[in-house]
């Protein structure tokens, strides 16, 4: 029992360990991490517009509301320096003759609900600036062109952050495992890919990075090494009538990094197949990619993936995604290179062998007719 507990334990452990090793997660989240970078964090608020946008809800939340609370407040004590330095409030006694620079100011308190009417254009009408003062009317304007400029800058942060593509990605999903058997005649592996909105992506384009740890010849380790992986449909990988799920294959030929790996020895491989879906959304024309990535235990060999269109009897096409992921066993080849032998055998048995010792001797007629 304790044995059987620890080796659950191990193997969990060594899953676990695997998993936090992928670049990229299942959602499309890269695992990397910046160390030692000589560059300052100036550069990062020189491009102020992309930080905000890269930020995510729970800070740009507390920036937004830190922004108007932060002039409101700011401008709320510049208010009142002035009703200060004019002597507009009540500790000063003003006579019943005196002008002051702003209307109904009595403290800090109504210093701040000005500053709040002003900058957010209420004007309950109350509280307003008069002419007695030049340094009002300065305070006044300048405030109300600030004031435009973080409505629009946090607004339009607010709604291109709703707004980014990167939303539309998450209506894009593809299959838990890829699979690898006989597509065609050839050995490919498989994933299937699915558009969850009928709304199209126009001008699709799917291809895969092959990331693993490779030694050069001259010694050199290189960490993520990235292997080009050439993903087709029946239709070809552009421009995809994608309204439909999709299964997308990649032909495992001599140029493929899967020749040389086998089903015996697929799990003691060490790689990452990152999956990329490039594509315009229709309603917006905004780019949009959508990545996965797969590790060794997710890629099955000698399965294939289960139907999942259907015609139902009004003429309707019916997708099922309970079958979107799920895989069926079928005889597969346990090998690229075992299969590609038994092809190059059966064709040489349909070919005829010539015999190097036979010699064609040419052999002249004669007629002995004679007329």
């Amino acid at each position: 029992m304790f044995s059987y507990l620890r080796e659950r334990f191990t193997s969990h452990l060594r899953e676990r360990s695997r998993r936090r090793a992928r670049l990229v997660s299942k959602d499309g989240r890269c695992n990397i991490e910046f160390g030692n970078v000589e560059q300052s964090r100036f550069v990062f608020l020189i491009d102020i517009w992309t930080t905000i946008l890269d930020l995510r809800w729970r800070y740009k939340m507390t920036i937004f509301i830190s922004a108007f609370l932060g002039s409101w407040f700011l401008f709320g004590l510049l208010w009142y320096v002035v009703a200060y330095i004019h002597k507009d409030l009540p500790e000063f006694n003003p006579s019943i003759n005196h002008t002051p620079c702003v209307e109904n100011i009595n403290g800090l308190t109504s210093a701040f609900l000005f500053s709040l009417e002003t900058q957010v254009t209420i004007g309950y009408g109350f509280r307003c600036v008069t002419e007695q003062c030049a340094t009002a009317i300065f305070l006044l304007i300048f405030q109300s062109i600030l004031g435009v400029i973080i409505n629009s800058f946090m607004c339009g942060a607010i709604l291109a952050k709703i707004s980014r593509s990167k939303n539309r990605a998450k209506t894009i999903t593809f299959s838990k495992n890829a699979v690898i058997s006989k597509r065609g005649g050839k050995l490919c592996l498989l994933i299937r890919v699915a558009n969850l909105r009928k709304s199209l992506l126009i001008g699709s384009h799917i291809y895969g990075k092959l990331l693993k740890t490779t030694i050069t010849p001259e010694g050199e380790t290189i960490i993520l090494d990235q292997v080009n992986i050439e993903f087709i449909v029946d239709a070809g990988n552009e421009n995809l009538f994608f309204i439909s799920p999709l299964t997308i294959y990649h032909i495992i030929d001599k140029n493929s990094p899967f020749f040389h790996m086998a089903a015996e020895t697929l799990l003691q491989q060490d790689f990452e197949l990152v999956v990329f879906l490039d594509g315009t959304v229709e309603a917006t024309s905004a780019t949009c990619q959508v990545r996965t990535s797969y590790i060794p235990e997710e890629v099955l060999w000698g399965y294939r993936f289960a139907p999942i269109v259907s015609k139902t009897k009004e003429g309707k096409y019916r997708v099922d995604f309970q079958n979107f992921s799920k895989t069926v066993a079928v005889e597969t080849p346990h090998c690229a290179f075992c299969l590609y032998n038994e092809k190059e055998a059966k064709a040489k048995e349909n070919k005829g062998y010539d015999n190097p010792g036979f010699v064609l001797s040419e052999v002249n007629e004669t007629s002995d007719t004679k007329m």
